[in-house]
């Protein structure tokens, strides 16, 4: 596997009246292509800034940030734009869906300014919608669901640009625990159909679907381990599996 997100000494510090908060103090991260990576830590760990730099949501203070082997740490906020269009997939825990346009209208938004002329629009966002299992909710608007089928809108508008990259924050924050089960099923498989999929939660049992948590804390990464029982269910074939 290559790296598609190869981090290097990426630090953030924010400048609060006359305070210095430092964010983020140097952190080094690879990411391989099609691995499922959970980033943990509590409150002020720098987990949501870093997932800000992954998203190009934001640009670093100092460091090096490869993205698929673009430098993207130097980007302005045009071309930031540009590479979250096209590589980059968001999945947040609030939903984020436009309340008066239907779950077609939502999931086709991002091809708009992909440039996609309306017919492929709607066929694509059909066909997303459907392999989330929403094929027969098209022209609910989103009051109309309930909060697993609006995060199942969510999912199929992050897809349905074909990013490498799907980037969920919290997202199963505002779910029961059924439901959330479920959500972190389709992420399973969309990891399973090649994606790279980049997780934040604070929730152990969440982040237990990953194969690999990184664990944050004062802007640090403190531990970086693979989620070995998840690799063996997966891959029988793993070389911890060997006696």
């Amino acid at each position: 596997m290559s790296a598609v997100i190869d981090i290097s000494k990426l630090t953030k510090t924010y400048i609060m009246g006359q305070t210095e908060v430092r964010a983020l103090r140097g952190i080094d991260l690879q990411i391989q292509t099609n691995e499922y990576v959970a980033l943990m830590g509590p409150s002020g760990s720098g987990k949501s800034t870093l997932m800000n730099l992954l998203g190009c949501l934001d640009t670093p203070t100092s460091g090096n940030y490869q993205l698929d082997g673009r430098d993207v740490s130097r980007m302005d906020d045009a071309e930031l734009a540009n590479i979250r269009n096209e590589k980059i997939g968001f999945v947040f825990q609030t939903f984020n869906l436009l309340p008066r346009q239907t779950t077609l209208e939502n999931v086709a938004l991002p091809l708009v300014y992909a440039g996609y002329g309306k017919g492929e629009r709607q066929k694509r966002a059909a066909e997303v919608l459907a392999s989330v299992g929403l094929g027969d909710r098209l022209d609910h608007r989103p009051n109309e669901l309930s909060g697993g089928q609006r995060q199942r809108v969510a999912i199929a508008r992050a897809l349905v640009n074909n990013p490498a990259i799907i980037l969920a924050d919290e997202p199963t924050g505002n779910l029961d625990t059924k439901t959330s089960i479920e959500i972190m099923e389709i992420f399973e498989e969309i990891q399973a159909q090649g994606n790279t999929v980049i997780l934040v939660t604070h929730e152990p049992d969440i982040a237990e679907h990953a194969h690999r948590i990184v664990r944050l804390r004062d802007g640090e990464v403190e531990s970086d381990e693979l989620n070995e029982h998840i690799i063996r269910a997966s891959d029988p074939t793993h070389r911890y599996n060997q006696a």
